[in-house]
């Protein structure tokens, strides 16, 4: 085999290369993002210290035929309402709607990027309904902030009332809670799992404290009244 011979098969290679990846690029285009390659890195040497709050999926709920409905009632399952909204988080008493975002990783570069987006639906929350806790993450901004993307989005929530409303919005669902307690925790510290009782099913909204600074975290503790 020649040098020219060589040269071909090289240029050949290199074609077929680039337009492998070209054709796959939605694909493949992770592995050129260095934030995806270091998030996955820091996931592998520094796994999350609580299992109980990670899933591997989120499973969404299969929406119940209306035909089907007379049969749920009668098994006591309870039927939320219809809601033609995509997934997103109302707080009526502060004026908040803001997009959820299904978090797919607990990676700080990976939770910000999700966080710009919205409030982040936390990795391991139990769908609303279930028994069980839901962790919504959001983000807060100091006072007169703009608002920029969802920097804002839970800069007030420590003016909720014991009382006030969260609505939460998710697969076509409406699902209301409403504020039992408020408390504030160090960075890195788990959530406690609340104290259930009748299966109850728990919302927390978490955001930095005091808003706009990595101090503390304040949690708001909602539960499902409908």
């Amino acid at each position: 085999m020649n040098k020219n011979q060589k040269d071909l098969i090289k240029i050949f290679i290199f074609i077929f290369i680039l337009s492998f990846i070209l054709i796959n690029w939605n694909d493949v285009s992770w592995l050129f993002n260095y934030r995806a390659i270091e998030g996955l890195t820091y996931d592998f040497f520094h796994p999350y210290k609580d299992s109980k709050l990670l899933v591997s999926e989120i499973i969404m709920p299969v929406n119940v035929p209306a035909n089907e409905s007379n049969s749920v009632l009668a098994q006591g399952l309870k039927v939320y309402p219809y809601a033609n909204k995509d997934n997103s988080i109302e707080i009526p008493s502060l004026s908040i709607t803001a997009p959820i975002v299904i978090g797919q990783s607990t990676d700080n570069i990976v939770l910000s990027k999700d966080l710009d987006k919205g409030a982040v639906y936390y990795p391991g929350s139990v769908l609303p309904g279930q028994e069980g806790q839901i962790v919504i993450l959001g983000h807060s901004s100091p006072p007169n902030w703009p608002h920029i993307k969802y920097d804002w989005v839970f800069t007030d929530i420590n003016n909720l009332k014991m009382g006030d409303k969260v609505i939460l919005y998710f697969n076509n669902h409406q699902y209301t809670y409403k504020v039992r307690s408020k408390i504030i925790i160090n960075p890195g510290q788990d959530v406690q799992q609340a104290s259930l009782s009748d299966k109850s099913n728990i919302l927390v909204l978490v955001s930095c404290w005091p808003p706009g600074k990595d101090y503390k975290r304040i949690a708001v503790e909602t539960e499902l009244i409908n």
